[in-house]
């Protein structure tokens, strides 16, 4: 299982796991870890830009709290924290496990890290 750390500075962290809903781009983002970005704020979403330019996999218009997403059109990494649906299709790639509610506590251009968890 590969699992990630979402550090928020100066609020705290999640733990996510990877899953198997698009592989190749999961895999990509693994590869890149770590990852840092600012936060942007849409609605019960958090997404911040991604220097990556990645094809769609398996694209989904739909999300549920939890879900963490690539969105191509950004590009951006996506974190649903309540009910707001995509803008527009995105590849999920995991889902926080530990931690959703520190997503609601996150202003816009807080500095958000992804890490590999040490196993």
């Amino acid at each position: 299982m590969k699992a990630i750390i979402i550090e928020v500075y100066g609020k705290g962290s999640a733990l996510a796991e990877m899953d198997e809903r698009n592989p190749i781009i999961r895999e990509a983002i693994w590869q890149a870890l770590p990852i840092e970005g600012r936060a942007i704020l849409w609605g019960e979403e958090v997404y911040f830009d991604l220097d990556m330019k990645l094809k769609d996999e398996n694209p989904s218009a739909s999300s549920e709290a939890g879900d963490i997403c690539y969105w191509s059109p950004g590009p951006a990494l996506c974190i649903f924290f309540g009910q707001t649906q995509p803008y527009s299709r995105v590849n999920h790639i995991g889902k926080v496990v530990q931690g959703l509610d520190l997503f609601e506590r996150i202003n816009a251009a807080d500095r958000i890290v992804l890490r590999k968890k040490e196993l």
